[in-house]
């Protein structure tokens, strides 16, 4: 397989799944867990660099407390549990969105992971939490005003390379291929790496993320190795 460098995922349909089973949403989740672990696994396998992992947006937030609050703890229990294994698998952990958003108990849990794993030179995992792609963006436009009103901004040096500079992870490369799971008839990207995505193959599957495996994964690879980036050129004649 030609394997892309950076495979970044919307992991959609953990409620579905637990509803199609008469289950609550949490019991989806948890099992979503369950395909976190074997994706970070086969992405290592398939030889990815690269792992960008939407766990959850600005716009989760709105979800109600008791499920915010479950989803949270979830999270703090998952990254505590299975960072020795990462970390012994030689995965580097990082994070991308509103680390001061989250609740210092949990933010402590996911800066000793990073700082744990650092060195690693394997797969990089990136967890995005409370992240947005719009607040990203805004983020990154505070940042160069600031920048600006300290020492005024040469705006011939103003490009895309340079703004990338401003984004939450600069040495990140862009997306080979964006995955979305949950997607029967409607397909979107809600908000997840929209500077980044530009030129990112889109691949959507009606596979709901506790279902979403090994598998799936390597589907998803066959299909991007069947297509051609061009990056709006032409073919050459």
């Amino acid at each position: 397989m030609s394997v892309p460098q950076h495979i970044a995922i919307i992991m959609d349909g953990n409620g579905r799944w637990a509803r199609k089973r008469g289950l609550p949403r949490i019991i989806g989740h948890r099992e979503g867990v369950q395909s976190v672990r074997a994706v970070v696994r086969a992405a290592s396998d398939f030889g990815v660099r690269y792992l960008t992992l939407y766990t959850f947006s600005t716009e989760n937030w709105q979800r109600p407390g008791s499920e915010v609050a479950t989803l949270m703890k979830m999270l703090k229990e998952l990254i505590i549990k299975e960072t020795p294994d990462l970390h012994k698998n030689k995965v580097r952990v990082l994070f991308t969105g509103r680390i001061l958003d989250l609740a210092p108990d949990i933010r402590a849990a996911f800066e000793k992971s990073i700082d744990v794993t650092k060195n690693n030179t394997g797969l990089t995992m990136c967890l995005a939490i409370s992240y947005g792609g719009r607040a990203e963006i805004i983020d990154a436009v505070k940042k160069i005003i600031a920048l600006d009103r300290q020492s005024q901004i040469d705006l011939d040096k103003v490009n895309e390379e340079w703004f990338a500079n401003y984004l939450y992870n600069p040495a990140l490369p862009d997306p080979d291929i964006l995955i979305r799971t949950g997607c029967e008839k409607r397909a979107r990207i809600s908000n997840f790496l929209l500077w980044q995505s530009a030129y990112t193959e889109f691949y959507f599957t009606p596979k709901l993320w506790p279902d979403f495996r090994k598998k799936e994964l390597a589907q998803a690879i066959q299909d991007f190795e069947k297509r051609e980036r061009r990056f709006g050129r032409v073919d050459k004649e």
